[in-house]
Order: C-alpha cells, then sequence, then structure tokens
C-alpha cells in the first residue's frame, strides 16, 4: 500500500472551494468527516456508479455495496487504480485512508472486517461521492 505522489487532477485551494460545495470541501481537501448516518449515500442501494465528487473518476461500483450498520456508505472493493492508500495515524489511532488516485481526495478509511469475501470494509463519506445510474465518461 503506497501512496500515489503526482495526482493527474491538479487545482489550487481557491479552484476546490470555489467548485465543491462546503461539505464536499471539508471532506475531500480537508479530510473531514460528516456525522454517522447523515450522509445521502449511506442507505442508497440502486444500481449504478459511484464517483469521487471531486474529479469524477470512477470509484465503487453498486454491487460493491453493503450494508455495514456502521452509518457511513460501505463497500467491499474498489475499482481497480481507483484508489491511494496511506497510514493514518491521527486520532490515536492506526488506520488506512482511501484517497481518489486521480486528485488525492479524502474519501474515508478501509478496514479489514467486512463480511464479504474480500475481508474489505471500505467507510466512505457520502460528500466524496457522486452517484450516476448509468456510466459517466
Amino acid at each position: 500500500m503506497t501512496e500515489k505522489p503526482n495526482y493527474t487532477v491538479r487545482k489550487t485551494d481557491t479552484e476546490w472551494k470555489n467548485e465543491l460545495t462546503d461539505e464536499q470541501y471539508y471532506i475531500l481537501r480537508q479530510k473531514g468527516t460528516e456525522r454517522p448516518n447523515t450522509g445521502k449515500y449511506n442507505l442508497h442501494f440502486e444500481n449504478g456508479t459511484y464517483y469521487c465528487a471531486g474529479c469524477s473518476q470512477k470509484l465503487f461500483e453498486s454491487d460493491s455495496k453493503f450494508e455495514s450498520h456502521c452509518g457511513w456508505p460501505s463497500f467491499d472493493k474498489a475499482i481497480k487504480d481507483a484508489i491511494v492508500y496511506k497510514e493514518d495515524r491521527t486520532h490515536g489511532m492506526v488506520r488506512t485512508e482511501i484517497l481518489c488516485s486521480q486528485c488525492g481526495g479524502h474519501l474515508g478509511h478501509v478496514f479489514n472486517d467486512g463480511p464479504t469475501d474480500t475481508g474489505l470494509r471500505y467507510c466512505v463519506n457520502s460528500g466524496s461521492l457522486d452517484f450516476d445510474y448509468g456510466t459517466k465518461e
């Protein structure tokens, strides 16, 4: 698990602030977290694709989403090469942060306690995501 040093989508802080909502900016650019059970995609189980709200990169397919009862959208696998993994030692814990591999936006964390065959639970902030019922190119 290594961090990708050069993101293909690079913007100034001012550009990010102008393009994102306050909540998206807080989550994606300041590594914030929405309150549990408040995100619009927490209990969303429609067929489609989840994208990075910062740069529109495909991150997760709906068939990888499951109800984890943790208060945030949970997935058991990401789209290949869509995620960068980084050790996170904040808040007195050691966790694995997940970031969009295209823009470096903070998405949430991944844990090794998932209930499916992958054993993973990608715990993602709804504010870092967009959703499309079809395919978004």
